[in-house]
């Protein structure tokens, strides 16, 4: 009995420190990262979360590049009680294409971690690295709100080895006039 306790603990540890050893994208560039993106796909496990997975919808994002390095994200998502707008202000760390923020609603920091994107289509972010279903998630970001199957197909790949199940990876529909203006705003 001791010996397997031992042995759940081991995995368990190194499972965390797989998790933790994702790297950001390679010469990360703030600037061209900047600009208005869509949350077109999104790995998460809470189980708070799970009745609204076949309400989501891709939201719109605007990234705005500060001069200290941080970064401001406005986001627009459409709720059942219309279109939602929250900013989130995102902390540079020393390591580029890595940030943190403090979450109100989870009441912790947590890591931002862009860890794929070629700035023109798409961007695989993860938040927070070390695995927990209530906190962790892993987002498909788009310049626009159709994306080519093999970057979908990377997204659901690399949430998969992140420890997520299939049923918690969601790509969602487009989101009609959240905002009422977004086709005019951002990049």
């Amino acid at each position: 009995m001791r010996t397997t306790v031992i042995a759940v603990v081991m995995v368990m540890l190194c499972g965390m420190m797989v998790q933790a050893d994702v790297k950001p994208q390679r010469d990360f560039n703030l600037q061209r990262f900047a600009g208005k993106w869509y949350r077109v796909g999104l790995a998460y496990e809470s189980a708070s979360f799970i009745p609204y997975r076949d309400k989501l919808k891709a939201s719109m994002g605007i990234v705005t590049a500060l001069a200290n390095g941080n970064v401001n994200l406005t986001m627009w998502d459409a709720t059942p009680f219309g279109c939602q707008v929250k900013v989130y202000q995102y902390e540079k760390t020393n390591v580029p294409g890595q940030f943190t923020y403090f979450s109100t609603r989870h009441n912790m920091v947590k890591d931002i971690t862009v860890v794929e994107t070629n700035y023109t289509d798409y961007a695989l972010v993860l938040k927070h690295k070390v695995f927990n279903s209530e906190y962790t998630q892993v987002a498909l970001y788009g310049r626009s709100q159709t994306l080519r199957i093999n970057v979908i197909q990377k997204f659901k790949a690399f949430a998969l080895s992140r420890g997520f199940s299939r049923e918690a990876i969601l790509t969602p529909p487009p989101a009609e006039n959240c905002p009422a203006s977004a086709s005019g705003s951002g990049r």
